[in-house]
């Protein structure tokens, strides 16, 4: 576990000695990142970056026209008619962090993107090369929300407008500390807001239960709103199946505590993309190498590889990470197949073995 420096103010729930866990902790009223050497890029390695975008200076993402694109990585229309079978977990990939998972009977979505931008105004910011391939009226009846954190690739106002506009109070998001006056000024009553290692039951599905877990990044919409917002992971576990969300992250040893507690996972979707330049993008953004790692961590039987291939963010190359996780897995010796990715609106049901207990493990809240 952290230390907590005495000059950290501690609000809320916090390291709590003994527990072997990672808790969250603020300073001066925002949040903190708990790990050991975690620190935000320098203003000067802000500049560069900002000048490397400006000039295309390293920048290796080579995205090709959308023909070559509909080739390389395709947009196809999910299939939402079949049904999931009792015994498995159907994932959808909807592009970059956002996957639809259906099991035992639920639906849960993760941080939802249908918009062509991930900013605050429409024409400027980052544009997807790869646009949705569904609307969110092409969607089946989704229950839970889960959002990682605030950034606008994450957390899209439009979006969340449609969602709300067309499943109302049915649908219950949960959402890190300080969110919550935000998704109410949009409407949205049904709203948990946990902190890391906080357990709740889904409304009406006492069997389902949705925790958020600690992950190493930041938050940010505003000139002023640094940090006010938390930012994590989450885990979703149902009687014999458990689902981890990675959300967006830098890699830290707070996996190790959530594979833990909470796995083995029937199904992880672990972040794969956007992690070059590497001096800048570390803390924050998991490489493949460390995508697979979390893996481990967490003991996910299978991962999805997501936060890729959507928008251009970094300078890697559009396929890299792709390429990269099978390496990773190969040279650590481990089945390729089961750190896998999907076409945009692609599926995969991952079976769940009838014995196999899972919602037993964690029961007291």
């Amino acid at each position: 576990m952290a230390s907590v420096d005495s000059s950290v103010e501690v609000e809320g729930a916090t390291a709590a000695a003994g527990d072997g866990l990672t808790h969250s902790m603020r300073k001066n009223g925002r949040f903190v990142n708990p790990w050991p050497n975690w620190c935000f890029p320098s203003g000067t390695q802000g500049m560069k970056m900002m000048w490397k975008f400006a000039t295309g200076s390293g920048d290796h993402s080579n995205i090709p026209s959308q023909e070559v694109l509909d080739t390389t990585l395709p947009v196809v229309t999910p299939d939402f008619s079949s049904s999931v079978p009792q015994d498995g977990m159907k994932v959808t990939w909807l592009g970059h962090a956002s996957v639809l998972v259906q099991f035992e009977n639920i639906s849960v979505l993760t941080d939802p993107i249908f918009s062509q931008r991930a900013a605050p105004l429409q024409f400027m910011g980052p544009k997807r090369y790869r646009g949705p391939p569904c609307s969110v009226q092409d969607l089946p009846a989704v229950d839970v929300v889960v959002i990682s954190h605030n950034h606008y690739d994450h957390l899209d106002y439009n979006t969340v407008k449609d969602l709300h506009k067309r499943f109302g109070e049915r649908l219950c998001w949960h959402v890190p500390l300080g969110m919550l006056s935000w998704m109410k000024s949009i409407g949205c009553e049904n709203v948990v807001e946990q902190d890391w290692w906080q357990e709740e039951r889904v409304k009406d599905r006492e069997d389902i239960k949705v925790v958020f877990t600690p992950a190493a990044h930041w938050c940010k919409r505003g000139p002023t709103d640094d940090n006010l917002v938390l930012w994590g992971s989450w885990c979703v576990i149902g009687r014999r199946s458990r689902f981890f969300f990675g959300g967006d992250t830098g890699y830290c040893h707070g996996f190790k505590e959530i594979g833990k507690k909470y796995g083995p996972f029937n199904l992880a979707a672990i972040p794969i993309g956007a992690y070059e330049p590497r001096d800048f993008m570390k803390n924050q953004h998991v490489n493949p190498e460390e995508a697979v790692q979390i893996h481990q961590d967490v003991y996910a039987k299978q991962s999805l590889g997501i936060h890729w291939g959507t928008f251009k963010l970094t300078f890697e190359g559009y396929l890299e990470p792709r390429s990269r996780v099978k390496e990773a897995m190969e040279a650590k010796g481990l089945k390729v197949e089961d750190f896998f990715t999907l076409d945009h609106g692609g599926s995969r049901v991952i079976p769940i073995p009838q014995a196999e207990p899972s919602f037993e493990k964690e029961t007291a809240t």
